[in-house]
């Protein structure tokens, strides 16, 4: 028996033993877990039920010169409710939720009454912790919301949980709405254009807020606040000016639609500083209308054309071959070439020999090719390279993404041909986009330097200046002082006497070239589809802006750039013109300049000019006569000859006539300027006399 009792005994201590080492081993486990791996199975359990949301800052504003929005992000909320926090006092929560959802119905309009209070108690009846009662209100209706019964007691005790988003608007729609980007990209919003370039600091930095999951696999707020507050972005002021964008819209629509045009591209700069006051690009979506799809005037290298004839004829007097009187036969407006290819004139025959001046401002193909022909198809790569070096062919480095790349052949590319020379001259097989072809002229109009094109002049965060763009010259002096008058003349005479000559304005001088060339598809030119362009700047004497307008596939049969691209310039220079003050003559306030200002005074009756005169503060008379001659000076009437009436309103020559006893006959209106009967001549009494105003 105490055998067995021994046994039984060890056989206790034996388990006893086990147990208690089991017992060591699980509270060593402990120990290593929480000690040890404390850190790391706490992370893992938060990354499970926790995790941090990105909260995205406002995005900064964009604006016009002159502080006008162009982009903006509007505040929008996604409303959630925690129903355990807004139901823990039950009878609260009944006695508020018919007015709640009154108040509901009444600022949404998308629900009635009963439809909300119905599924705010299926929510607290389920123990929602963040329901979703409404997407994307606007910052006035949140604000609406947060005074609402229940809601205005607080998170805790109301529920509301307000979740704020962004909404990026244009409040001016279609206006350089391209430039400024944003594009929808099979549904995806890609940033193009300023948004795009400049979102590093548009964009701000991003905060932090910690979020928790619950049931349903739902993710709500932890705390009331971000747990890092995002920084908005800073504010990207532009070179636009929003009267002058709205101008320049407006005008190339109004053209486009007049000739059905698929697509055109309109620039506005400042010459001095390279600053684009206005860019347009419209493109048309169905018959009746036009929307800003694609940046032609920074994207879209085509071949320009006769607007490419100034560079041609920059070169050959640079080079010292052309002078502006020379003479150059235009061989009736026909020029064969190797292999037989014909080179024509839009005005086919009517031009013999003209001046180098006469053949610019007439836009002829044959006179332009024939002078660079003649002198440089011995060494036509000596051509090319003195183009280039008029930096025609540079690209810009713009400021905005999406340059084209501008194409100038060389003698030594595949493509290069016997035809090549004369056809390059003037405008085709090279391509060169709006911009870039504008930044050339504008160059010529600020005397030879070339300033790189601006779209943003400052970079700005809470009003305080981050970053500026100075102008940026590409070029002290594209060539010659000697060249650029030269070719400020040729500009010059296409609107005084050439293609582009009914804009010719009396108010102000205007310098520039039209073109027009035939689109070159992939099978070939296309001869019923055409480019029209006119370039230049203005005033002429003292350039002010440049200005570029291109029009593609015109469908109405009128393609040249005097008859559709010449009217978009014209309109956008006229209120270019009147809007800015600073570009008018100065009033010279010497006192014999302010009256040679004044209107031609009429002929007639002596008294009331005085009395006008005297009313006006101006120098006047006393009157010794009762007429004057439309010079002021006396005239006495003989009683027995024909007064002289040349000059007199109706009113005064008729009164002096019928007092003559002459039955008098008016003819036009205004002041007269023939009578039918000499002055001086024998009076008859009762003779008719005619006298023709006008």
């Amino acid at each position: 028996m105490p055998e067995n009792k021994k046994d039984i005994l060890w056989r206790i201590y034996l388990v006893f033993a086990g147990f208690l080492l089991f017992g060591f081993a699980i509270l060593g486990k402990v120990g290593h877990l929480q000690f040890s791996e404390g850190d790391y199975w706490k992370r893992k359990a938060d990354s499970l039920t926790l995790r941090y949301q990105n909260i995205e800052p406002m995005r900064g504003n964009i604006y016009a010169s002159d502080g006008s929005l162009l982009a903006t992000s509007l505040p929008r909320y996604d409303v959630h409710v925690d129903m355990v926090s807004a139901g823990k006092d039950k009878q609260l929560f009944l006695d508020q939720v018919d007015s709640l959802s009154i108040c509901l119905s009444q600022l949404f309009g998308d629900k009635s009454k009963s439809e909300y209070k119905r599924l705010l108690k299926d929510a607290r009846k389920d123990g929602e912790r963040y329901f979703l009662l409404k997407r994307n209100i606007s910052f006035k209706e949140q604000k609406s919301l947060r005074t609402f019964p229940l809601f205005r007691m607080g998170k805790n005790k109301g529920g509301l949980i307000m979740t704020q988003l962004s909404r990026r608007e244009k409040p001016f729609r279609l206006l350089a709405s391209r430039t400024i980007g944003y594009k929808i990209d099979n549904k995806e919003v890609v940033p193009v254009g300023i948004e795009g370039a400049f979102d590093s600091h548009l964009r701000g930095v991003t905060g932090k807020r910690l979020m928790q999951r619950i049931a349903g696999n739902v993710w709500k707020p932890v705390n009331n606040d971000n747990e890092i507050e995002p920084m908005d972005g800073s504010d990207v002021i532009t070179t636009i000016d929003l009267n002058l964008q709205d101008v320049a819209e407006n005008a190339l629509m109004k053209q486009l639609e007049l000739n059905q045009a698929d697509m055109g591209c309109a620039i506005l700069m400042e010459v001095s500083t390279g600053h684009i006051k206005a860019i347009a690009n419209l493109k048309r979506v169905d018959t009746d209308s036009y929307n800003e799809e694609f940046n032609y005037a920074i994207a879209q290298g085509t071949e320009p054309g006769s607007t490419f004839k100034l560079a041609s004829l920059m070169a050959a007097i640079e080079d010292g071959y052309v002078e502006l009187d020379d003479q150059v036969d235009t061989k009736g407006g026909v020029m064969v070439l190797a292999g037989g290819t014909k080179m024509r004139d839009s005005h086919e025959g009517l031009y013999g020999k003209l001046s180098v001046k006469q053949a610019f401002a007439l836009s002829s193909n044959v006179g332009i090719s024939s002078l660079i022909m003649k002198y440089y198809s011995k060494n036509p790569q000596a051509f090319i390279t003195r183009l280039k070096g008029l930096h025609i062919a540079d690209t810009l480095d713009l400021q905005i993404p999406g340059e084209a790349f501008p194409q100038i052949k060389n003698t030594t590319d595949k493509d290069w041909s016997k035809i090549s020379l004369p056809f390059i001259s003037i405008g085709y097989e090279s391509k060169i986009t709006p911009l870039q072809l504008l930044t050339f002229y504008n160059a010529v109009a600020n005397n030879g330097k070339m300033v790189q094109p601006l779209f943003v002049q400052e970079i700005r965060s809470k009003g305080r200046l981050v970053k500026s763009f100075p102008t940026k010259v590409m070029s002290d002096s594209i060539c010659s002082q000697q060249t650029i008058k030269k070719a400020k003349l040729l500009l010059e005479e296409v609107v005084s006497n050439g293609t582009a000559s009914q804009i010719k304005h009396a108010q102000y001088t205007i310098a520039g070239k039209t073109g027009t060339a035939q689109i070159a598809q992939s099978t070939g030119y296309n001869k019923t589809s055409y480019q029209a362009s006119f370039v230049g700047y203005f005033p002429a004497d003292k350039p002010k802006y440049s200005c570029i307008v291109v029009v593609y596939s015109p469908g109405t049969g009128v393609y040249y750039g005097a008859s559709v691209a010449c009217p978009v310039f014209k309109e956008i220079a006229d209120k270019v013109y009147a809007l800015n003050v600073d570009m008018h003559e100065e009033l010279k306030h010497a006192a014999d300049s302010i009256y040679a200002g004044l209107p031609q005074l009429k002929a007639g009756r002596t008294n009331p000019t005085a009395m006008v005169e005297k009313k006006l503060a101006l120098p006047f008379h006393t009157p010794e006569s009762s007429w004057q001659t439309v010079n002021s000076e006396i005239y006495s009437p003989v009683d027995d000859k024909v007064p002289n009436v040349v000059g007199m309103g109706l009113r005064d020559a008729m009164f002096l006539l019928e007092g003559q006893g002459l039955q008098v006959k008016p003819i036009g209106r205004g002041a007269v300027i023939r009578q039918s009967i000499n002055a001086g001549t024998s009076l008859q009494k009762g003779q008719q006399i005619i006298i023709e105003l006008g």
